[in-house]
């Protein structure tokens, strides 16, 4: 499949509806792919039933389908075992279950947690709730001035105390690309485990967990052209000894008695209730819609528009970067601000001209505060992006400055 203006939009039936519609918003929700569409629809109109235990036709056929859903998924970021996969309803509710489900458990009063600056509130606010509980302490780590990590800085932040580093791979608001495997290496010397968020990079750039031999990772299915309300957690299977479930129900258990409740098989006993099965089987094939592409393909697409967008912004006056103003520093996100224009006033005027944009903190109110401002515009280029979107970008900024009158 190509990723050419001509073949790529033709995929997606929102972007049909609305030929005009410049959407830079990918980084908050992308829009999804007819083949994903089509799946969910599929099991709904032709095999809808829960799955495990129902032993007919169409329940196993639903089955096999959220099954192999995880072990696509697995596949497709190198796990060992499709046991490692957790299903969820995305990165906060994967992010929380490590929280409550493991380091409840591991991590006691004066254990430390290190948490980048970059950090989106659903990698920040689980671990300030559980530090409270049990009185472990959160430190901070402070990026440099550009908003990238150097990962010889860890080193002033480990400690003997510090027992965990929750990271992001690539920052929702500044776009920059965590050099993880350098930092989980120094983490793993001092025995620090590491989760990472990999929200806004699973769409763009491959993930080896293996590789990278993270013991946590958490992604959401919108995303990566999937759908809402699923979600991933890997678990390196290891861990699942210290783990417990958070929620009890249907589904997770073997046996239940008045007495007491024998727990299910991993990944399963994290999995209460009805799982979210067509959501589990549409991000599946968003995955292998992606697969099709070619991650590298991907890549080079949205680091091109990135580029271009940064170069086509960097010349209007009045605007500023916020993070690295280079170019080949930015993964697809852009934040920016304008001289005496408000972010919202910013994004309403681009709405006037069919352009979406996300404004505010962006779920970042502590990066926000570090860098000096209460809010900014951010763009955020997908596979369906080309450079029109940027031109018009371009073209909706200097409207507002001439609006404003600056």
């Amino acid at each position: 499949m190509s990723l050419s203006k001509d073949t790529i939009r033709e995929e997606f039936s929102l972007l049909k509806k609305h030929p005009t519609l410049h959407y830079l918003d990918s980084a908050a929700t992308s829009l999804k792919p007819q083949c994903v569409i089509d799946a969910m629809n599929e099991y709904y109109a032709e095999y809808s039933s829960n799955v495990h235990r129902g032993l007919y036709d169409l329940s196993e056929r639903a089955t096999t389908a959220y099954e192999e859903a995880r072990k696509t998924v697995a596949k497709f970021i190198n796990a060992k075992s499709e046991r490692e996969i957790i299903f969820t309803s995305g990165t906060t509710h994967s992010i929380n279950l490590v929280a409550l489900g493991w380091a409840r458990h591991v991590l006691k009063q004066g254990d430390e947690i290190i948490i980048p600056l970059l950090e989106h509130h659903s990698n920040m606010v689980p671990w300030q709730m559980l530090a409270k509980e049990i009185g472990a302490k959160i430190v901070y780590w402070e990026p440099r001035k550009d908003g990238t990590l150097d990962p010889t800085d860890i080193n002033k932040y480990l400690s003997r105390s510090t027992k965990l580093l929750a990271i992001t791979h690539i920052s929702n608001v500044l776009g920059t690309l965590t050099p993880l495997k350098q930092i989980i290496q120094k983490a793993f010397s001092c025995g620090v485990k590491v989760l990472v968020d990999a929200a806004q990079s699973v769409s763009r750039i491959p993930i080896d967990v293996q590789l990278l031999d993270c013991d946590f990772l958490a992604f959401s299915g919108h995303k990566a052209y999937g759908p809402t309300g699923i979600g991933v957690l890997y678990v390196k299977e290891k861990h699942y000894d210290n783990m417990k479930p958070v929620f009890g129900g249907g589904g997770m258990i073997r046996e239940v008695t008045t007495a007491h409740t024998t727990f299910n098989d991993t990944p399963h006993k994290f999995e209460a209730g009805t799982p979210p099965i067509a959501e589990a089987i549409g991000l599946a094939r968003a995955l292998q819609f992606i697969k099709k592409l070619g991650l590298s393909a991907i890549h080079s697409h949205e680091k091109a528009l990135t580029n271009l967008c940064l170069k086509e912004l960097n010349i209007i006056e009045g605007i500023k970067i916020i993070g690295p103003a280079k170019e080949n520093l930015h993964e697809s996100i852009i934040s920016f601000t304008i001289n005496g224009v408000h972010a919202h006033d910013i994004a309403t005027l681009l709405n006037e001209k069919n352009i979406a944009v996300r404004a505010g903190h962006h779920c970042c109110m502590p990066l926000m505060k570090w860098l000096g401002v209460a809010a900014t515009t951010r763009a955020s280029f997908g596979i369906y992006n080309t450079e029109d979107d940027v031109y018009a970008l371009a073209d909706g900024i200097k409207n507002v400055r001439k609006t404003f009158k600056l």
